[in-house]
């Protein structure tokens, strides 16, 4: 089996003209007839191809001491994949905040895209919290998902996803499970508190396992990638990964399958966003970039201001915020509490983007991060990653248009 990683700069302008000229999206397909839990997320990924090893690397990136990733061949009913373990070498009682998540993740040695992703997870986890417990995001209390085995679980699941380099993710009706579960809390019913609020508003069954099938790391993860829920694309399967649950189950595998292949839906992908809108003209204007550092940093898409005339004529600025469905909890929160405003619009819109590719580029200045955009099975657009051109300015001594046009030059020529 061909192990899929990260691409790396030592790939050659070969590999970078074979992405190029592919036409179809890739898909990656969660079927969660059973469920899924951030292990058997990674055990289904590590089936599907992922390289341990370079699994283990990138983790390591972490600076997180105490512990070991294991992963061994298991059957549930017959059917084989892999199950994946987070064992502890040391005991940690550690009781985290989303910042202290954040400064791990943020200290690392990882890519940009993989802590982005990271967070974005974390970040569903922490609104789901924040409104179950009726406190603000910044004082949620993680205790399970504040582990090393959850951090890795999170971490994992972004630097498989990021190395897979799909378009799009779909995701199939989600069973929840039924009966308790224990955690810091205390006993809780299944889906847990947290579960619940995460996976509102895309399908989900219960009672069809008597435990605990889908967890709120879980259903963060399918959340966050997702891009489509509740049926399967029409897909030519290249691999089937299986990630192993812990549990058994007399009846039905407790397993995570996933199906990564290709389609030829290659032009539009839409899915369910969210628009939040308020108009304000009584505060101070240097607190505009604050608070949008802020809605950005929660993970919100898109924030932006417009001018505008009120009433009585007076000016003002109409602050928009775009984001997806499940987080709008949390940036409301900020906008209420950091705007003078007493008041928003809150819609629920499609929101169509082209297909996009990641890839790692020649350049004069090395391999440089390349985002490009297709529609119809033709690139229409390319750019190169601001903050890896801006780096290079910066460490050269050279202006950023140089070496913007000098990359964008390159990118001409490899195609």
């Amino acid at each position: 089996m061909n192990k899929i990683q990260s691409l790396r700069p030592e790939q050659s302008l070969t590999v970078f003209v074979k992405l190029y000229l592919r036409i179809n999206m890739r898909v990656l397909y969660y079927d969660c007839f059973s469920g899924i839990s951030g292990d058997m997320n990674l055990g289904a990924m590590l089936d599907l191809g992922i390289d341990i090893s370079f699994l283990r690397a990138e983790l390591g990136k972490l600076k997180l001491e105490g512990w070991e990733l294991l992963a061994e061949s298991s059957q549930r009913h017959g059917i084989t994949g892999t199950k994946v373990s987070v064992r502890q070498t040391r005991h940690e009682h550690a009781h985290r905040h989303l910042d202290d998540i954040e400064k791990i993740i943020n200290g690392s040695a990882l890519s940009t895209d993989v802590k982005d992703l990271s967070m974005k997870i974390f970040m569903k986890i922490a609104g789901a919290e924040a409104e179950v417990h009726g406190i603000p995001v910044d004082h949620v209390h993680f205790h399970e998902v504040g582990a090393v085995d959850s951090i890795v679980d999170v971490v994992g699941a972004a630097i498989c996803y990021t190395a897979l380099g799909v378009d799009t993710v779909h995701v199939s009706e989600v069973e929840l499970g039924s009966g308790f579960v224990d955690c810091d809390h205390g006993r809780l019913p299944v889906p847990a508190p947290a579960t619940s609020e995460i996976v509102k508003g895309i399908p989900v069954k219960l009672g069809g396992v008597d435990f605990e099938a889908t967890t709120p790391t879980g259903a963060a993860i399918l959340t966050t990638l997702g891009t489509k829920f509740g049926t399967g694309p029409e897909l030519t399967i290249s691999k089937t990964g299986y990630g192993i649950g812990h549990k058994e189950h007399p009846v039905v595998p407790n397993v995570l399958r996933v199906f990564l292949g290709e389609t030829g839906e290659n032009q539009i992908q839409g899915h369910k966003a969210v628009l939040m809108e308020t108009n304000i003209d009584d505060m101070n204007p240097e607190i505009y970039d604050h608070i949008s550092g802020k809605l950005f940093k929660a993970g919100a898409a898109d924030v932006f201001f417009t001018q505008v005339i009120m009433k009585k004529g007076r000016p003002g600025v109409k602050l928009s915020v775009i984001c997806e469905k499940g987080i709008e909890g949390k940036l409301k929160e900020i906008i209420f509490t950091e705007s003078t405003t007493v008041g928003m619009r809150t819609f629920e819109f499609t929101k169509d983007t082209l297909v996009r590719e990641i890839l790692r580029v020649n350049t004069p200045y090395g391999e440089v991060t390349v985002k490009r955009s297709i529609f119809g099975g033709k690139q229409v657009s390319a750019k190169p990653e601001y903050e890896e051109c801006r780096k290079i300015a910066s460490e050269r001594n050279i202006p950023l248009k140089e070496v913007y046009n000098d990359i964008m030059s390159a990118i001409a020529n490899n195609k």
